[in-house]
């Protein structure tokens, strides 16, 4: 059975999201492609979801992993 909680997310009948809602963020649209590349450009989202999540504290929640650094890097990493 599907519940619209108004928010534009759909509810099973075990109250398990299916999807979340859209929110639109500002990104430069090469830093963008260049994202899409390195985590892929459908697992961009989890890789927001996983930052916010330690950002915010939550319990359990770590830092996304970044895949392992390219021997040609496609950008200057000023964190390594």
């Amino acid at each position: 059975m599907w519940i619209s909680s108004g928010y534009g997310v759909r509810m099973t009948s075990g109250d398990k999201p299916t999807y979340t809602p859209h929110r639109p963020i500002r990104v430069e649209h090469e830093l963008w492609d260049l994202f899409g590349k390195v985590a892929g450009s459908r697992n961009r989202s989890t890789v927001i979801r996983d930052f916010i999540a330690w950002y915010v504290r939550k319990p359990g929640a770590g830092l996304p992993l970044r895949p392992p650094r390219r021997t040609q890097s496609p950008a200057p990493d000023a964190d390594d």
